[in-house]
């Protein structure tokens, strides 16, 4: 094998790992949609397994009754599921909730009452 050969074939090797390595941590990206009667004030999420929810999703947003959002989870991890915790105003007179969802697979979320 040539030299000019072996570097392509090296260069070629490096360039398919590093896609495979970019893919897997590419943003999640989901619809999230609020079908209750209540306000969403607070939406978090973090990977299964760990003990601490990571900032609120909305910042300063909220989603109304019968409105959607776009969500991106751009925290660089290779992982699917995550634990989901969603919070409501206090006059929307609803518990706080949570799930868990492989967020990979998911085009939308729908959250009822």
């Amino acid at each position: 094998m040539s030299r000019f050969t072996s570097i392509a074939a090296g260069a070629f090797a490096a360039l398919i790992l590093s896609v495979g390595a970019s893919r897997a941590a590419d943003d999640l990206v989901f619809t999230l949609i609020n079908k209750t009667s209540g306000t969403l004030e607070r939406f978090y999420t973090s990977p299964t397994g760990v003990d601490n929810w990571e900032d609120d999703v909305f910042g300063d947003d909220v989603l109304e009754p019968g409105d959607s959002m776009k969500i991106t989870i751009a925290d660089g991890r290779r992982t699917c599921k995550y634990d989901m915790r969603f919070e409501f105003t206090e006059d929307s007179n609803f518990e706080d909730m949570e799930d868990t969802q492989d967020l990979c697979a998911m085009g939308s979320y729908t959250i009822h009452q």
